[in-house]
């Protein structure tokens, strides 16, 4: 059982990852210093793991917070994607050194395929490999990738993705993604964990909160970590923040773990993969 901020999951490269990481989706560049706060405020709590993309316009950001935080390089585990437009083998080199200079950091800790763009993710995959054998980033992996693209790329490759970073929470529970992942030796990472709030006004959320003496937010993010998969609420307001980080107390029961399960519709907030 998880029960720090600073336990780390053993990838399947021999990389460590922390558990719990903070995405900065939320930190958009027009929100100024609001996105280096916020990192900063979780690195101060204890967060060790940081999730942003060449999309989200917030890379510069992220590595001033970083320089500022005055936590050593080494402690800290970045990661970034490559964008659609950027698909293709020469193209994502380019945009893999345009968000290295951007966060200003020798090596990126975890560099991911945004989405499986179809008839491009396997060049783009391609070029990842070129990175990670050269040592530019310390483990590769994919984004809102199906079992299909999986499949597509391991009969390539023989580096297995590290980690597929999906839309993960109560009302999209990914059981054969999160089975095929876990056979292959790919962990499996919740974005927008909380479903944007919408899962968090689930009666037996609610009820769960108040027997365990949690947020049902903190209900939400323990059942992710619980399920062996790696977690990344997005925020740029301290306070919440703080209170993301509070799930390392308490576990919750086999049965209330069922009960979360049962809440799946198979419903996103997101684009489906397959029609993106």
């Amino acid at each position: 059982m998880v029960t720090s901020i600073q336990e780390r999951v053993t990838l399947n490269n021999g990389i460590a990852m922390p558990w719990l990481g903070l995405g900065v989706w939320m930190g958009k560049p027009e929100d100024g210093d609001h996105i280096e706060q916020a990192v900063e405020a979780a690195l101060a709590l204890g967060y060790r793991s940081i999730d942003t993309a060449a999309l989200y316009g917030n890379e510069s950001g992220v590595g001033r917070a970083i320089k500022a935080s005055g936590v050593p390089r080494e402690n800290i585990f970045v990661t970034t994607k490559v964008w659609n437009d950027d698909h293709g083998y020469d193209q994502t080199l380019r945009a893999f050194e345009a968000s290295r200079r951007k966060l200003d950091l020798d090596v990126v800790d975890l560099y991911l395929v945004h989405w499986p763009i179809s008839g491009k993710y396997a060049e783009t995959w391609r070029a990842l490999e070129r990175l990670y054998a050269e040592g530019a980033v310390r483990a590769i992996g994919v984004s809102n990738f199906q079992v299909r693209h999986l499949q597509h790329i391991l009969e390539r490759s023989d580096v297995v993705p590290a980690v597929n970073q999906v839309e993960y929470h109560p009302r999209l529970t990914q059981v054969p993604l999160r089975t095929f992942c876990e056979e292959k030796g790919i962990r499996l990472e919740a974005w927008s964990p909380l479903m944007v709030g919408r899962v968090l006004d689930e009666p037996v959320v609610r009820e769960l909160a108040a027997t365990y003496g949690k947020t049902p937010a903190q209900v939400v993010l323990r059942w992710d970590l619980q399920h062996g998969v790696v977690t990344i609420p997005k925020s740029i307001r301290p306070e919440r923040i703080a209170e993301n980080a509070g799930i390392f107390d308490f576990a919750l029961s086999p049965a209330d773990m069922a009960r979360l399960d049962a809440l799946n519709r198979d419903e996103r907030c997101g684009p489906d993969p397959d029609q993106f």
